[in-house]
């Protein structure tokens, strides 16, 4: 989605099949969405529990257990889902879209088709944005704006886009090229690395001791 700023669509893949994987991640990211891949329930939840995504594409039959199992819990957020399966019994189906899923897609399929689909849910008109938190600071992705301890953060347009993809990308490296590629200005103003320092630096300030951007020294950053 693009807010108020311009960022990927984010996509969680759930989904075993290594060859499945391999040609979907690399079709998504084609077309360019970002894409974070998960083979097993247990490691989707702990994916959902730190980042937003705006779609989750969920195989039904997962080594330990099921893809409605990460729907359940993906129901009370604002992720569209789409099940991707072998699994082509109709009472599945029904409880499929019953409990909120996007569509449903049966194994084989015609890749094309289904990029096709992907695009159509992302398209789709959603409802309000959950809140992002990120230490002691809550991100509005709706209204572009970011509270410390209730009260509204005075940033500039490129440091709440740095601060929504930290909180987007929660626990995760970010090397300061996919930083620069998330804070690309929607105008197509580029922002050189060297000045990216100088943000992080200002971001720092404002956000004082309720967030931690830890610098990892060669690679990036991150923020747990």
């Amino acid at each position: 989605m693009c807010y108020t700023l311009c960022m990927k669509q984010h996509i969680l893949l759930v989904e075993d099949d290594p060859m499945i994987t391999t040609g979907l991640v690399y079709a998504l990211e084609q077309e360019g969405y970002a894409v974070t891949h998960c083979g097993a329930v247990a490691d989707a939840l702990r994916a959902v529990q730190t980042t937003a995504f705006d779609l989750a594409i969920l195989d039904m039959q997962l080594p330990d257990g099921t893809g409605a199992e990460v729907q359940e819990v993906l129901r009370h957020t604002n992720t569209a889902v789409i099940f991707l399966t072998v699994v082509d019994d109709e009472g599945n189906i029904v409880r499929a879209f019953e409990y909120g899923a996007a569509d449903y897609v049966t194994k084989p399929f015609r890749l094309r088709e289904f990029l096709a689909r992907v695009k159509r849910v992302l398209s789709a008109p959603s409802g309000t944005p959950p809140l992002l938190t990120l230490g002691g600071v809550s991100i509005d992705p709706a209204a572009g704006k970011a509270y410390l301890d209730h009260s509204l953060l005075d940033l500039t347009a490129l440091e709440y886009r740095l601060l929504l993809t930290f909180a987007t990308n929660r626990g995760q490296l970010l090397t300061r090229a996919q930083i620069l590629e998330g804070i690309w200005d929607c105008s197509g103003s580029f922002v050189e690395d060297n000045t990216l320092t100088v943000y992080i630096k200002r971001l720092r300030e404002k956000l004082g001791e309720s967030v931690e951007i830890k610098t990892v020294r060669g690679l990036g950053y991150r923020v747990d």
